[in-house]
This record gives C-alpha cells, sequence and structure tokens, in this order.
C-alpha cells in the first residue's frame, strides 16, 4: 500500500488529496462503477470500507485486498469514515446515507469522486450509449502496452484481470464517463470520447433534447488544449457536431472520418480490419472480440491513443492481444455441444449487435432476455421485439426492477404480444429467471448457443445452465 508521500508523487505533487479526507465509505461498494473507484483509492493509501446487499465475485475481491465489505445496510457501518460515497442509484432513505448526515459526515456521488480524481491527471473520458466499458479497456490496453502506465477505472470487469480498475504511475486517466443521471458532468476531462448517441435514460432527463443537450455541454467542458473523439457515422452526433467549441477528430467506416475502417471481415470470435488516417494507409488490424460493434469500438481507441501520439504499430498490436470485458458476449463455457454466453445488452440497439455477432458462429441461438427497468421496457418494448427476432427462440423473464417501482402495465409481457402481433413467433414470455432452467432443458440441443443477457440478475442463470446442461 502506498503512503500519502508516494500518493503526492503520483498525482502531480500536490500538498493534499482531498484535504483531510483519509477514510471513505462506499454505500453499494459491489456496483460496476463503485467498485473500480474504490479499488484506487485503496491502492493511493486511503482507508477504504463499504456495504453491498449481494456477496459477488467482485466484493469476494474487494475483501480479498484488504477492503472490508458489509452484507448489510446498518449506520454503524460507516464507523470513522470521513466521507460517503453513492451510487446514483442509492436513495436518501439509506441507513449509512441518513447516520452520515445526521454525524454531518460529507455524502457525494460517485461520480463526483470519479470527476475529482480526473481532475488530478490527463483525463480522457469515454462516454457514450454503447460501448464505454469496452472502449475504456481497450484504450486502457493500448496505453499500457505502449508503457505508458495509465490509471484505467471501467464500469466492468476487464477479461483475465478481475477487476474494473488500474492505478498506474503515468500520467494518464482513464474512464467511464456515464451520461446516467447526468453523471458525466460532474467530469472535466482533457480528451472527451463519444462512442455513439442514443436516446437512454431518459427517466433521468427532460426529453432527448435535453440528454443531446447535455452531451454538447460534456464535450465543450474539455480544455481550450484537449480533444474530442466523435463517430462521424452517428446521426445525432453529425447534428450536434456544429455546437462543438474544441478541436476534434472523427472515427467512422466512412470516407469522411478521420480515421477510417475498411475491410470489414467478421469472423467467428473476431475480426479484421483496415485503418487509414485521412488518406495515408496505417495497417489491418485483427481483434479477437467479435461483432462489427467491436469494430467501431477499437477504432475510436486507435483515434484516442494515436493522437495522443501512441504509434499505430503498438495500438493495433495491443488490440490483437485485449481478451474483452466481462458480460460482453462472455463466453462462459460449452457442455454437450451447448455454448452459453453472458451479456449485459440491455438496449434494442446493443441486442441486435449481440445477435448479430452470435449469428457469425452457425449456431442455433437461444435468448433468455430480463428486460432492465420499467421505464426502458415501457419506452423501448416495440423495438425490444424487433431486436429479439434475430435469435432462433426468445424466451423472456420478468424485469428487473432496480432502483424502479413498478409501472401499472408495464410488463416482459408487452414485449411478446408485441412481438406476435406482428407475427414474430420466436418471442415467449416465462416468467420467473428461475423458470429458463427448465425451459432451456426441455428445448436446447447439441449446436445451439444460449445467451443469458441483460443489466440484472440474469447473469448468474449462466453459471446454472452450464451445471444444469453438463448432467
Amino acid at each position: 500500500m502506498q503512503n500519502i508521500v508516494e500518493i503526492q508523487t503520483r498525482f502531480r505533487n500536490r500538498k493534499m488529496i482531498f484535504g483531510k479526507i483519509k477514510e471513505l465509505f462506499f454505500v453499494g461498494i459491489g456496483g460496476a462503477g463503485m467498485s473500480g473507484i474504490a479499488e484506487i483509492l485503496f491502492n493511493l493509501g486511503f482507508k477504504i470500507s463499504g456495504s453491498d446487499l449481494y456477496v459477488t465475485d467482485v466484493t469476494r475481491r474487494l475483501e480479498s485486498i484488504g477492503i472490508p465489505v458489509f452484507n448489510k445496510h446498518t449506520p454503524g457501518n460507516i464507523g470513522t469514515a470521513n466521507a460517503v460515497v453513492i451510487s446514483s442509484a442509492v436513495g436518501e432513505d439509506n441507513p449509512e446515507v441518513i447516520e452520515a448526515k445526521r454525524r454531518g459526515v460529507a455524502v457525494i456521488k460517485r461520480a463526483e469522486m470519479l470527476g475529482e480524481l480526473m481532475r488530478l491527471k490527463y483525463s480522457i473520458g469515454i462516454a457514450g450509449t454503447h460501448g464505454k466499458t469496452t472502449v475504456t479497456s481497450m484504450i486502457g490496453k493500448i496505453m499500457a502496452d505502449a508503457g505508458l502506465d495509465p490509471t484505467v477505472i471501467v464500469g466492468g470487469i476487464v477479461s483475465g484481470k478481475g477487476s474494473g480498475a488500474a492505478l498506474g504511475n503515468g500520467e494518464y486517466l482513464v474512464a467511464e464517463a456515464d451520461e446516467y443521471d447526468r453523471s458525466f458532468l460532474a467530469m472535466y476531462p482533457s480528451m472527451a470520447v463519444i462512442t455513439n448517441i442514443e436516446p437512454e435514460h431518459l427517466d433521468c432527463y427532460d426529453g432527448q433534447e435535453d440528454l443531446e443537450n447535455s452531451f454538447v455541454t460534456y464535450m465543450n467542458r474539455v480544455p481550450f488544449y484537449g480533444l474530442v473523439i466523435y463517430p462521424a457515422d452517428d446521426p445525432i452526433m453529425a447534428r450536434l457536431y456544429p455546437r462543438l467549441t474544441r478541436a476534434s477528430v472523427s472515427f467512422g467506416f466512412g470516407p469522411g472520418a478521420d480515421y477510417q475502417a475498411s475491410g470489414v471481415k467478421l469472423k467467428e470470435g473476431g475480426s479484421q480490419f483496415t485503418v487509414f488516417q485521412k488518406n495515408d494507409l496505417l495497417g489491418d488490424v485483427y481483434l479477437n472480440v467479435p461483432g462489427r460493434h467491436n469494430v467501431s469500438n477499437a477504432l475510436a481507441a486507435i483515434a484516442s491513443t494515436m493522437e495522443l501520439e501512441v504509434p499505430f504499430e503498438k495500438a493495433a498490436a495491443a488490440l490483437g492481444k485485449f481478451g474483452g470485458v466481462q458480460r460482453r458476449f462472455d463466453i462462459k463455457g460449452t457442455v454437450n455441444d451447448i455454448m452459453v454466453v453472458d451479456d449485459y445488452a440491455h438496449h434494442p440497439t446493443e441486442i441486435k449487435a449481440t445477435l448479430e455477432t452470435a449469428r457469425s458462429f452457425n449456431r442455433r441461438v437461444i435468448v433468455i432476455y430480463q428486460p432492465h427497468l420499467f421505464t426502458r421496457t415501457g419506452q423501448f418494448y416495440k423495438e425490444f421485439a424487433e431486436a429479439l427476432r434475430l435469435a432462433d427462440i426468445a424466451l423472456l423473464v420478468d424485469i428487473y426492477p432496480a432502483r424502479e417501482e413498478p409501472i401499472a402495465g408495464v410488463t416482459s409481457e408487452i414485449i411478446e404480444e408485441n412481438a406476435h402481433e406482428k407475427g414474430y413467433d420466436n418471442i415467449k414470455y416465462i416468467g420467473a429467471e428461475k423458470n429458463c432452467l427448465e425451459e432451456i432443458e426441455k428445448i436446447s440441443r447439441a449446436g445451439d448457443m444460449i445467451i443469458t443477457m441483460g443489466a440484472g440478475t440474469i447473469t448468474r442463470m449462466a453459471p446454472a445452465l452450464l451445471e444444469r446442461l453438463s448432467k
């Protein structure tokens, strides 16, 4: 563990980080975005503890490195913490939040804490509706392999690492900048990377225009010496581009992009493509993560790192060794020639991309989809039906509510009903999550690919399916 002197050296010799704050408590520490920040601060020498209702691989890892995790929310958990960090999903009625306020202890959102860390280095903030975790991880991989030793904070677990965070000695900090709850507006990155923009999290905004305005605000927070990396093929970004007041560089598949992917060849488990910068041929890239969307993700990472003077050859070599991110087309195993994949997709565009990727494996595709949030399901149920038609069989389980209360008339069944109205007979509602085990046992056969899909608890069904199918 580093002492305070080492912290000051790593972070530009600042006299003091966070003033007198030396001990922090994280409410919901097992969350994808929370655990990484907690681990970074712990490795910087701060005393860290936290709480989470669920015992997971993430919480077990945190405990293994010396971070205490309580599995119940009680006032006494916060101990002598100087500050309490909460995610956007934690409410004002949380016992630990109530206790912190009673004591006069600062309660701050995760985004604010991340924003403070980003201020201390040359920061690269990756925002967008899809692909943030993957692009962040790719940039981190390229920089690490190029010897830049970055600090990286992602909202997921990098395959083979067991963690979503890495503390580096270098001058760069690479982090996800999430638009949910306007979180990215707590950040002032030196470089802003936009993966794509679609209507999402509209429950946190006053409509799509408000969401788009927030993206413009985020991009224009880049300092005058910074840079915006944006998707040339994105229609919403094209509309917003005239409002940018900062220098910018684009990436995409079309000839107008500053960094262009050409000659894309998709294959089972990966892809190959050629990269041009303007009209100059840079070379070929070979990816071991599947899907056209990952070609776009890789191109964003190449553009970002080359603009920071990383040679193309080093970027391409690093991407060739990139092993992906957990829950992003994450192949969990194969039993009796039935492949089980776990995927985080919870937006129609993400589902479509995942299923198009699945098609490259030449297997019958069975999806077990758990819709995430009542508001999102109510808004996109028609689009979900359209996306899920790409599966051979799509099994719908009950909505994972997360932070929300039920909405009258909004259930997983409205996706099934809309699908049947359109003549799609491959989509079936099966009720509780646990029902998928028996259903899969009845319908699966050798040569199938089964995908557990969604941002909720459906991920725990993947290992359960492997066990059930092996019997």
